[in-house]
């Protein structure tokens, strides 16, 4: 039976990889263990609660003030007795954290195999978004398994000198995750009515007679100069539409949350609210018009649910939302966000079309390929063709 060590530290992370998580502990070739850095404490709990992940291994490694040669140095050290410990065969990381890249040094240190999910995006200019972007791609100099969710990830690989045969199409597992929320929130009146409760406690309550705007930022590029223009374009957008709701679930970074605070607070249609779980957070998503966000996952999540998006960044990592036509790059420029909310609150016909077009990142069972992938192709997956076209 292989040993499987499954790391990660922020929420993003924890919701991707749970699912992998549940589908590696259901393998009866596989023995199971979850160690979290905690790099995002609260956030990370919530999600671990949400799918009943209860994790072997904590480092807790977060700590007020701290940067980032304090939380890749810290993980890296805290790391060596738990592989001491587990000595796992593989160690499974996610995406573009410090944690993803301190997690695979030491495993590369000791020998260990390091599958990556969600490796290959690449936006090629090394300081955006930062430090992410140098996170995959050192990660990826000492991966084993590429689990990549597009084509256009795979294409980055073999670019960049990886073998094909170590890459597999998988989608990607946030629309695994994603699925298994949006059932239970349909499914189940309970959950339904607790999301409204959290939403309302969160100091917020949905209008249905009212077009909802929900925004999310927290990218380190956007510090200083450019969340404050980002508030600047929000406030426009309110003082334009006063008829429309603006909620922003504040990121607890003083980067972030004391400037839109002290630039957006008091404004009568702009909600602040405090972060949200996630099954809160899909619910909101839901019963939303739009999304303005510079979040790497909230680009793959909405279009599934038929919302579109406006990227507050100016290169992605996820291109295949730019080509099939489900998101829009807005800068952190004041009137390019405005002017991008602005068309979709006013033109039907250009929001109907982004928001029928088809999402290029997964069928819902990406998880399912990676542990067939690992176990020899025994289910017979095909890889994931992702889609980049308009429906019709």
């Amino acid at each position: 039976m292989k040993k499987a060590l499954v790391v990660f530290g922020t929420r993003p992370e924890a919701i991707k990889m749970a699912p992998l998580v549940k589908k590696l502990q259901e393998s009866t070739a596989y023995s199971v263990r979850v160690c979290v850095t905690a790099q995002h404490r609260s956030m990370l709990d919530q999600v671990l609660e949400i799918f009943d992940i209860l994790p072997d291994y904590d480092l807790d490694v977060m700590k007020p003030n701290q940067d980032l040669f304090d939380i890749t140095s810290n993980i890296l050290l805290k790391l060596k007795p738990v592989l001491d410990d587990f000595q796992p065969d593989e160690i499974f990381v996610h995406g573009d954290t410090s944690t993803t890249f301190a997690a695979s040094l030491a495993g590369f240190y000791r020998g260990i195999d390091i599958c990556h999910i969600e490796a290959g995006l690449r936006t090629n200019n090394i300081r955006s978004p930062f430090p992410e972007e140098a996170n995959r791609k050192l990660t990826a100099v000492i991966t084993k398994s590429h689990f990549v969710p597009t084509t256009s990830a795979k294409e980055n690989l073999i670019k960049e000198g990886y073998s094909e045969q170590q890459i597999v199409i998988t989608g990607n597992t946030v629309i695994d995750a994603l699925n298994l929320v949006e059932n239970k929130l349909n499914k189940d009146e309970k959950i339904r009515t607790a999301a409204k409760e959290k939403l309302s406690q969160a100091g917020f309550h949905i209008s249905p007679d009212r077009k909802l705007v929900l925004v999310t930022g927290h990218r380190r590029e956007n510090f200083g100069k450019g969340v404050e223009r980002i508030c600047d374009a929000l406030l426009k957008v309110a003082t334009t539409y006063p008829d429309v709701d603006i909620v922003y679930p504040v990121h607890l970074n003083p980067n972030v949350k004391d400037v839109v605070t002290e630039k957006l607070g008091g404004v009568s249609n702009i909600h602040l609210i405090s972060p949200l779980d996630y099954v809160t957070f899909i619910y909101l998503m839901i019963n939303c018009y739009l999304v303005v966000t510079d979040s790497g996952g909230i680009q793959e999540e909405a279009p599934s649910l038929g919302k579109p998006v406006l990227v507050m960044r100016d290169v992605t990592e996820r291109p295949e939302a730019i080509s099939a036509g489900t998101v829009k790059l807005v800068g952190t420029d004041v009137n390019k966000i405005f002017s991008g909310v602005a068309d979709l609150l006013e033109d039907r016909m250009l929001y109907d079309q982004i928001s029928k077009a088809v999402n290029p990142y997964g069928d819902g069972i990406a998880c399912d390929r990676i542990v067939d992938s690992l176990l020899g192709g025994k289910l017979g997956l095909a890889q994931f063709v992702p889609k980049s076209i308009l429906l019709s």
